[in-house]
This record gives structure tokens, sequence and C-alpha cells, in this order.
């Protein structure tokens, strides 16, 4: 018998170095896609902690002239609005991309969904990916609840 194996096959020690490139490239692209991943569910995660924190800010801004002159409980749309605005600034989110908070006012709730554009760290370099990703998280809180 020639070279080869106790069993009489021929080695395969040298199609293993010609695979190593490619596992390399994968594993290398699973981890890209790992660390992209994990960074847009950041964002995901702050925008969602922002939507509650924002709504629960939100609900009390209460029209006080109505309240106190007709003595209705209504909020006031613009002030609503306003402190979205101020508590996404206060927790630092106005550095993300196209950052958009939207505040609806419905009786004594408020809706406020925040959207935001996420750039890929990595991905963005492979061709045929996209290099941003669009996240957006909602939130409710309801004043008049009991």
């Amino acid at each position: 018998m020639g070279e080869g194996s106790a069993h009489g096959l021929p080695s395969s020690g040298g199609s293993v170095l010609v695979l190593m490139p490619a596992a390399v490239l994968i594993f290398l692209m699973l981890g890209v896609l790992a660390v992209d991943a994990a960074a847009v569910f950041l964002v995901q995660r702050q925008l969602a902690n922002a939507a509650v924190a924002a709504a629960n800010d939100a609900v009390a801004a209460v029209d006080v002239d109505e309240f106190y002159g007709g003595g209705s409980f209504q909020l006031d749309r613009l002030r609503v609005q306003q402190v979205v605005d101020e508590t996404i600034q206060r927790l630092g989110l106005d550095g993300l991309d196209r950052l958009e908070a939207v505040a609806v006012v419905d009786g004594g709730t408020v809706e406020v969904t925040i959207a935001a554009e996420v750039d890929h760290l990595f991905s963005g370099a492979v061709p045929g990916t996209p290099s941003t990703a669009d996240v957006a998280a909602t939130a409710v809180a309801d004043a008049t609840r009991r």
C-alpha cells in the first residue's frame, strides 16, 4: 500500500487547508451579523424605554386653565408634545439619525411613538446588505385609569 490512512484510503489532510479560508470567512460574517443585530436591538430597547418614559411624563401635561376654569380634565396637546421632546432630549436620544417622536392625545390617553434610523457597524460594508435599519417603539399612558 502506498501513502494514506491505515485503512488504505488516501489522506485528506490537504483538503482541510483549502476549506479553512472559507470557514474563517463564514465565522467572520456570522460575527458581523451578530454585532450589528445587537446594536440594532440596543437602540430598539432604548427607544422602548424612552417611549414609556415620555408617555408617562406627558400624561401630566394637564390643561390647567380648563381644569380650574371649567372643571374638566383635559390634556394640553401642545404641552404633551413639548414634554415628549424634552424627555427625549433629557435621555440623550437626540443624537440618533432621523429621530422622530409623535405624541397622539385621545382624551386622557397619550400614545408616544419614537422612530429612528440605526447605522449598521459592519454589515453596511458587505455588498447587497443595507447600511441602516429603521427601528420604532410605541408606548401608551392613561391618565384617567383608576
